[in-house]
């Protein structure tokens, strides 16, 4: 695939955030953390499972707490990214 039919993990997380929890563009940056996008405990609850539903996965808790403060949008792109690389576990 070439970068112009590619949409990043970030752009994708971008859109869930401004269509699902009307943050305005300007302020989603890749060093956003979660908690400063203005969203409440619930919200960013949602927020992941919103992000797991577009990405067709799921995160263990342990290795993803949203209420964290210092969790930043860049590294949950990295933790979905490493994710979809990763094979399929069945079960």
């Amino acid at each position: 695939m070439s970068a112009a039919t590619t949409t990043t993990t970030f752009e994708v997380l971008a859109e869930v955030l401004t269509q699902q929890f009307h943050v305005d563009r300007a302020r989603i940056e890749p060093a956003t953390t979660l908690v400063a996008l203005g969203l409440d405990s619930l919200a960013l609850m949602e927020f992941v499972f919103a992000a797991e539903d577009r990405f067709g996965l799921r995160i263990p808790e342990d290795r993803l707490d949203p209420r964290q403060s210092g969790i930043d949008l860049a590294q949950l792109c990295a933790l979905i990214d490493e994710m979809r690389a990763a094979p399929a576990v069945s079960g």
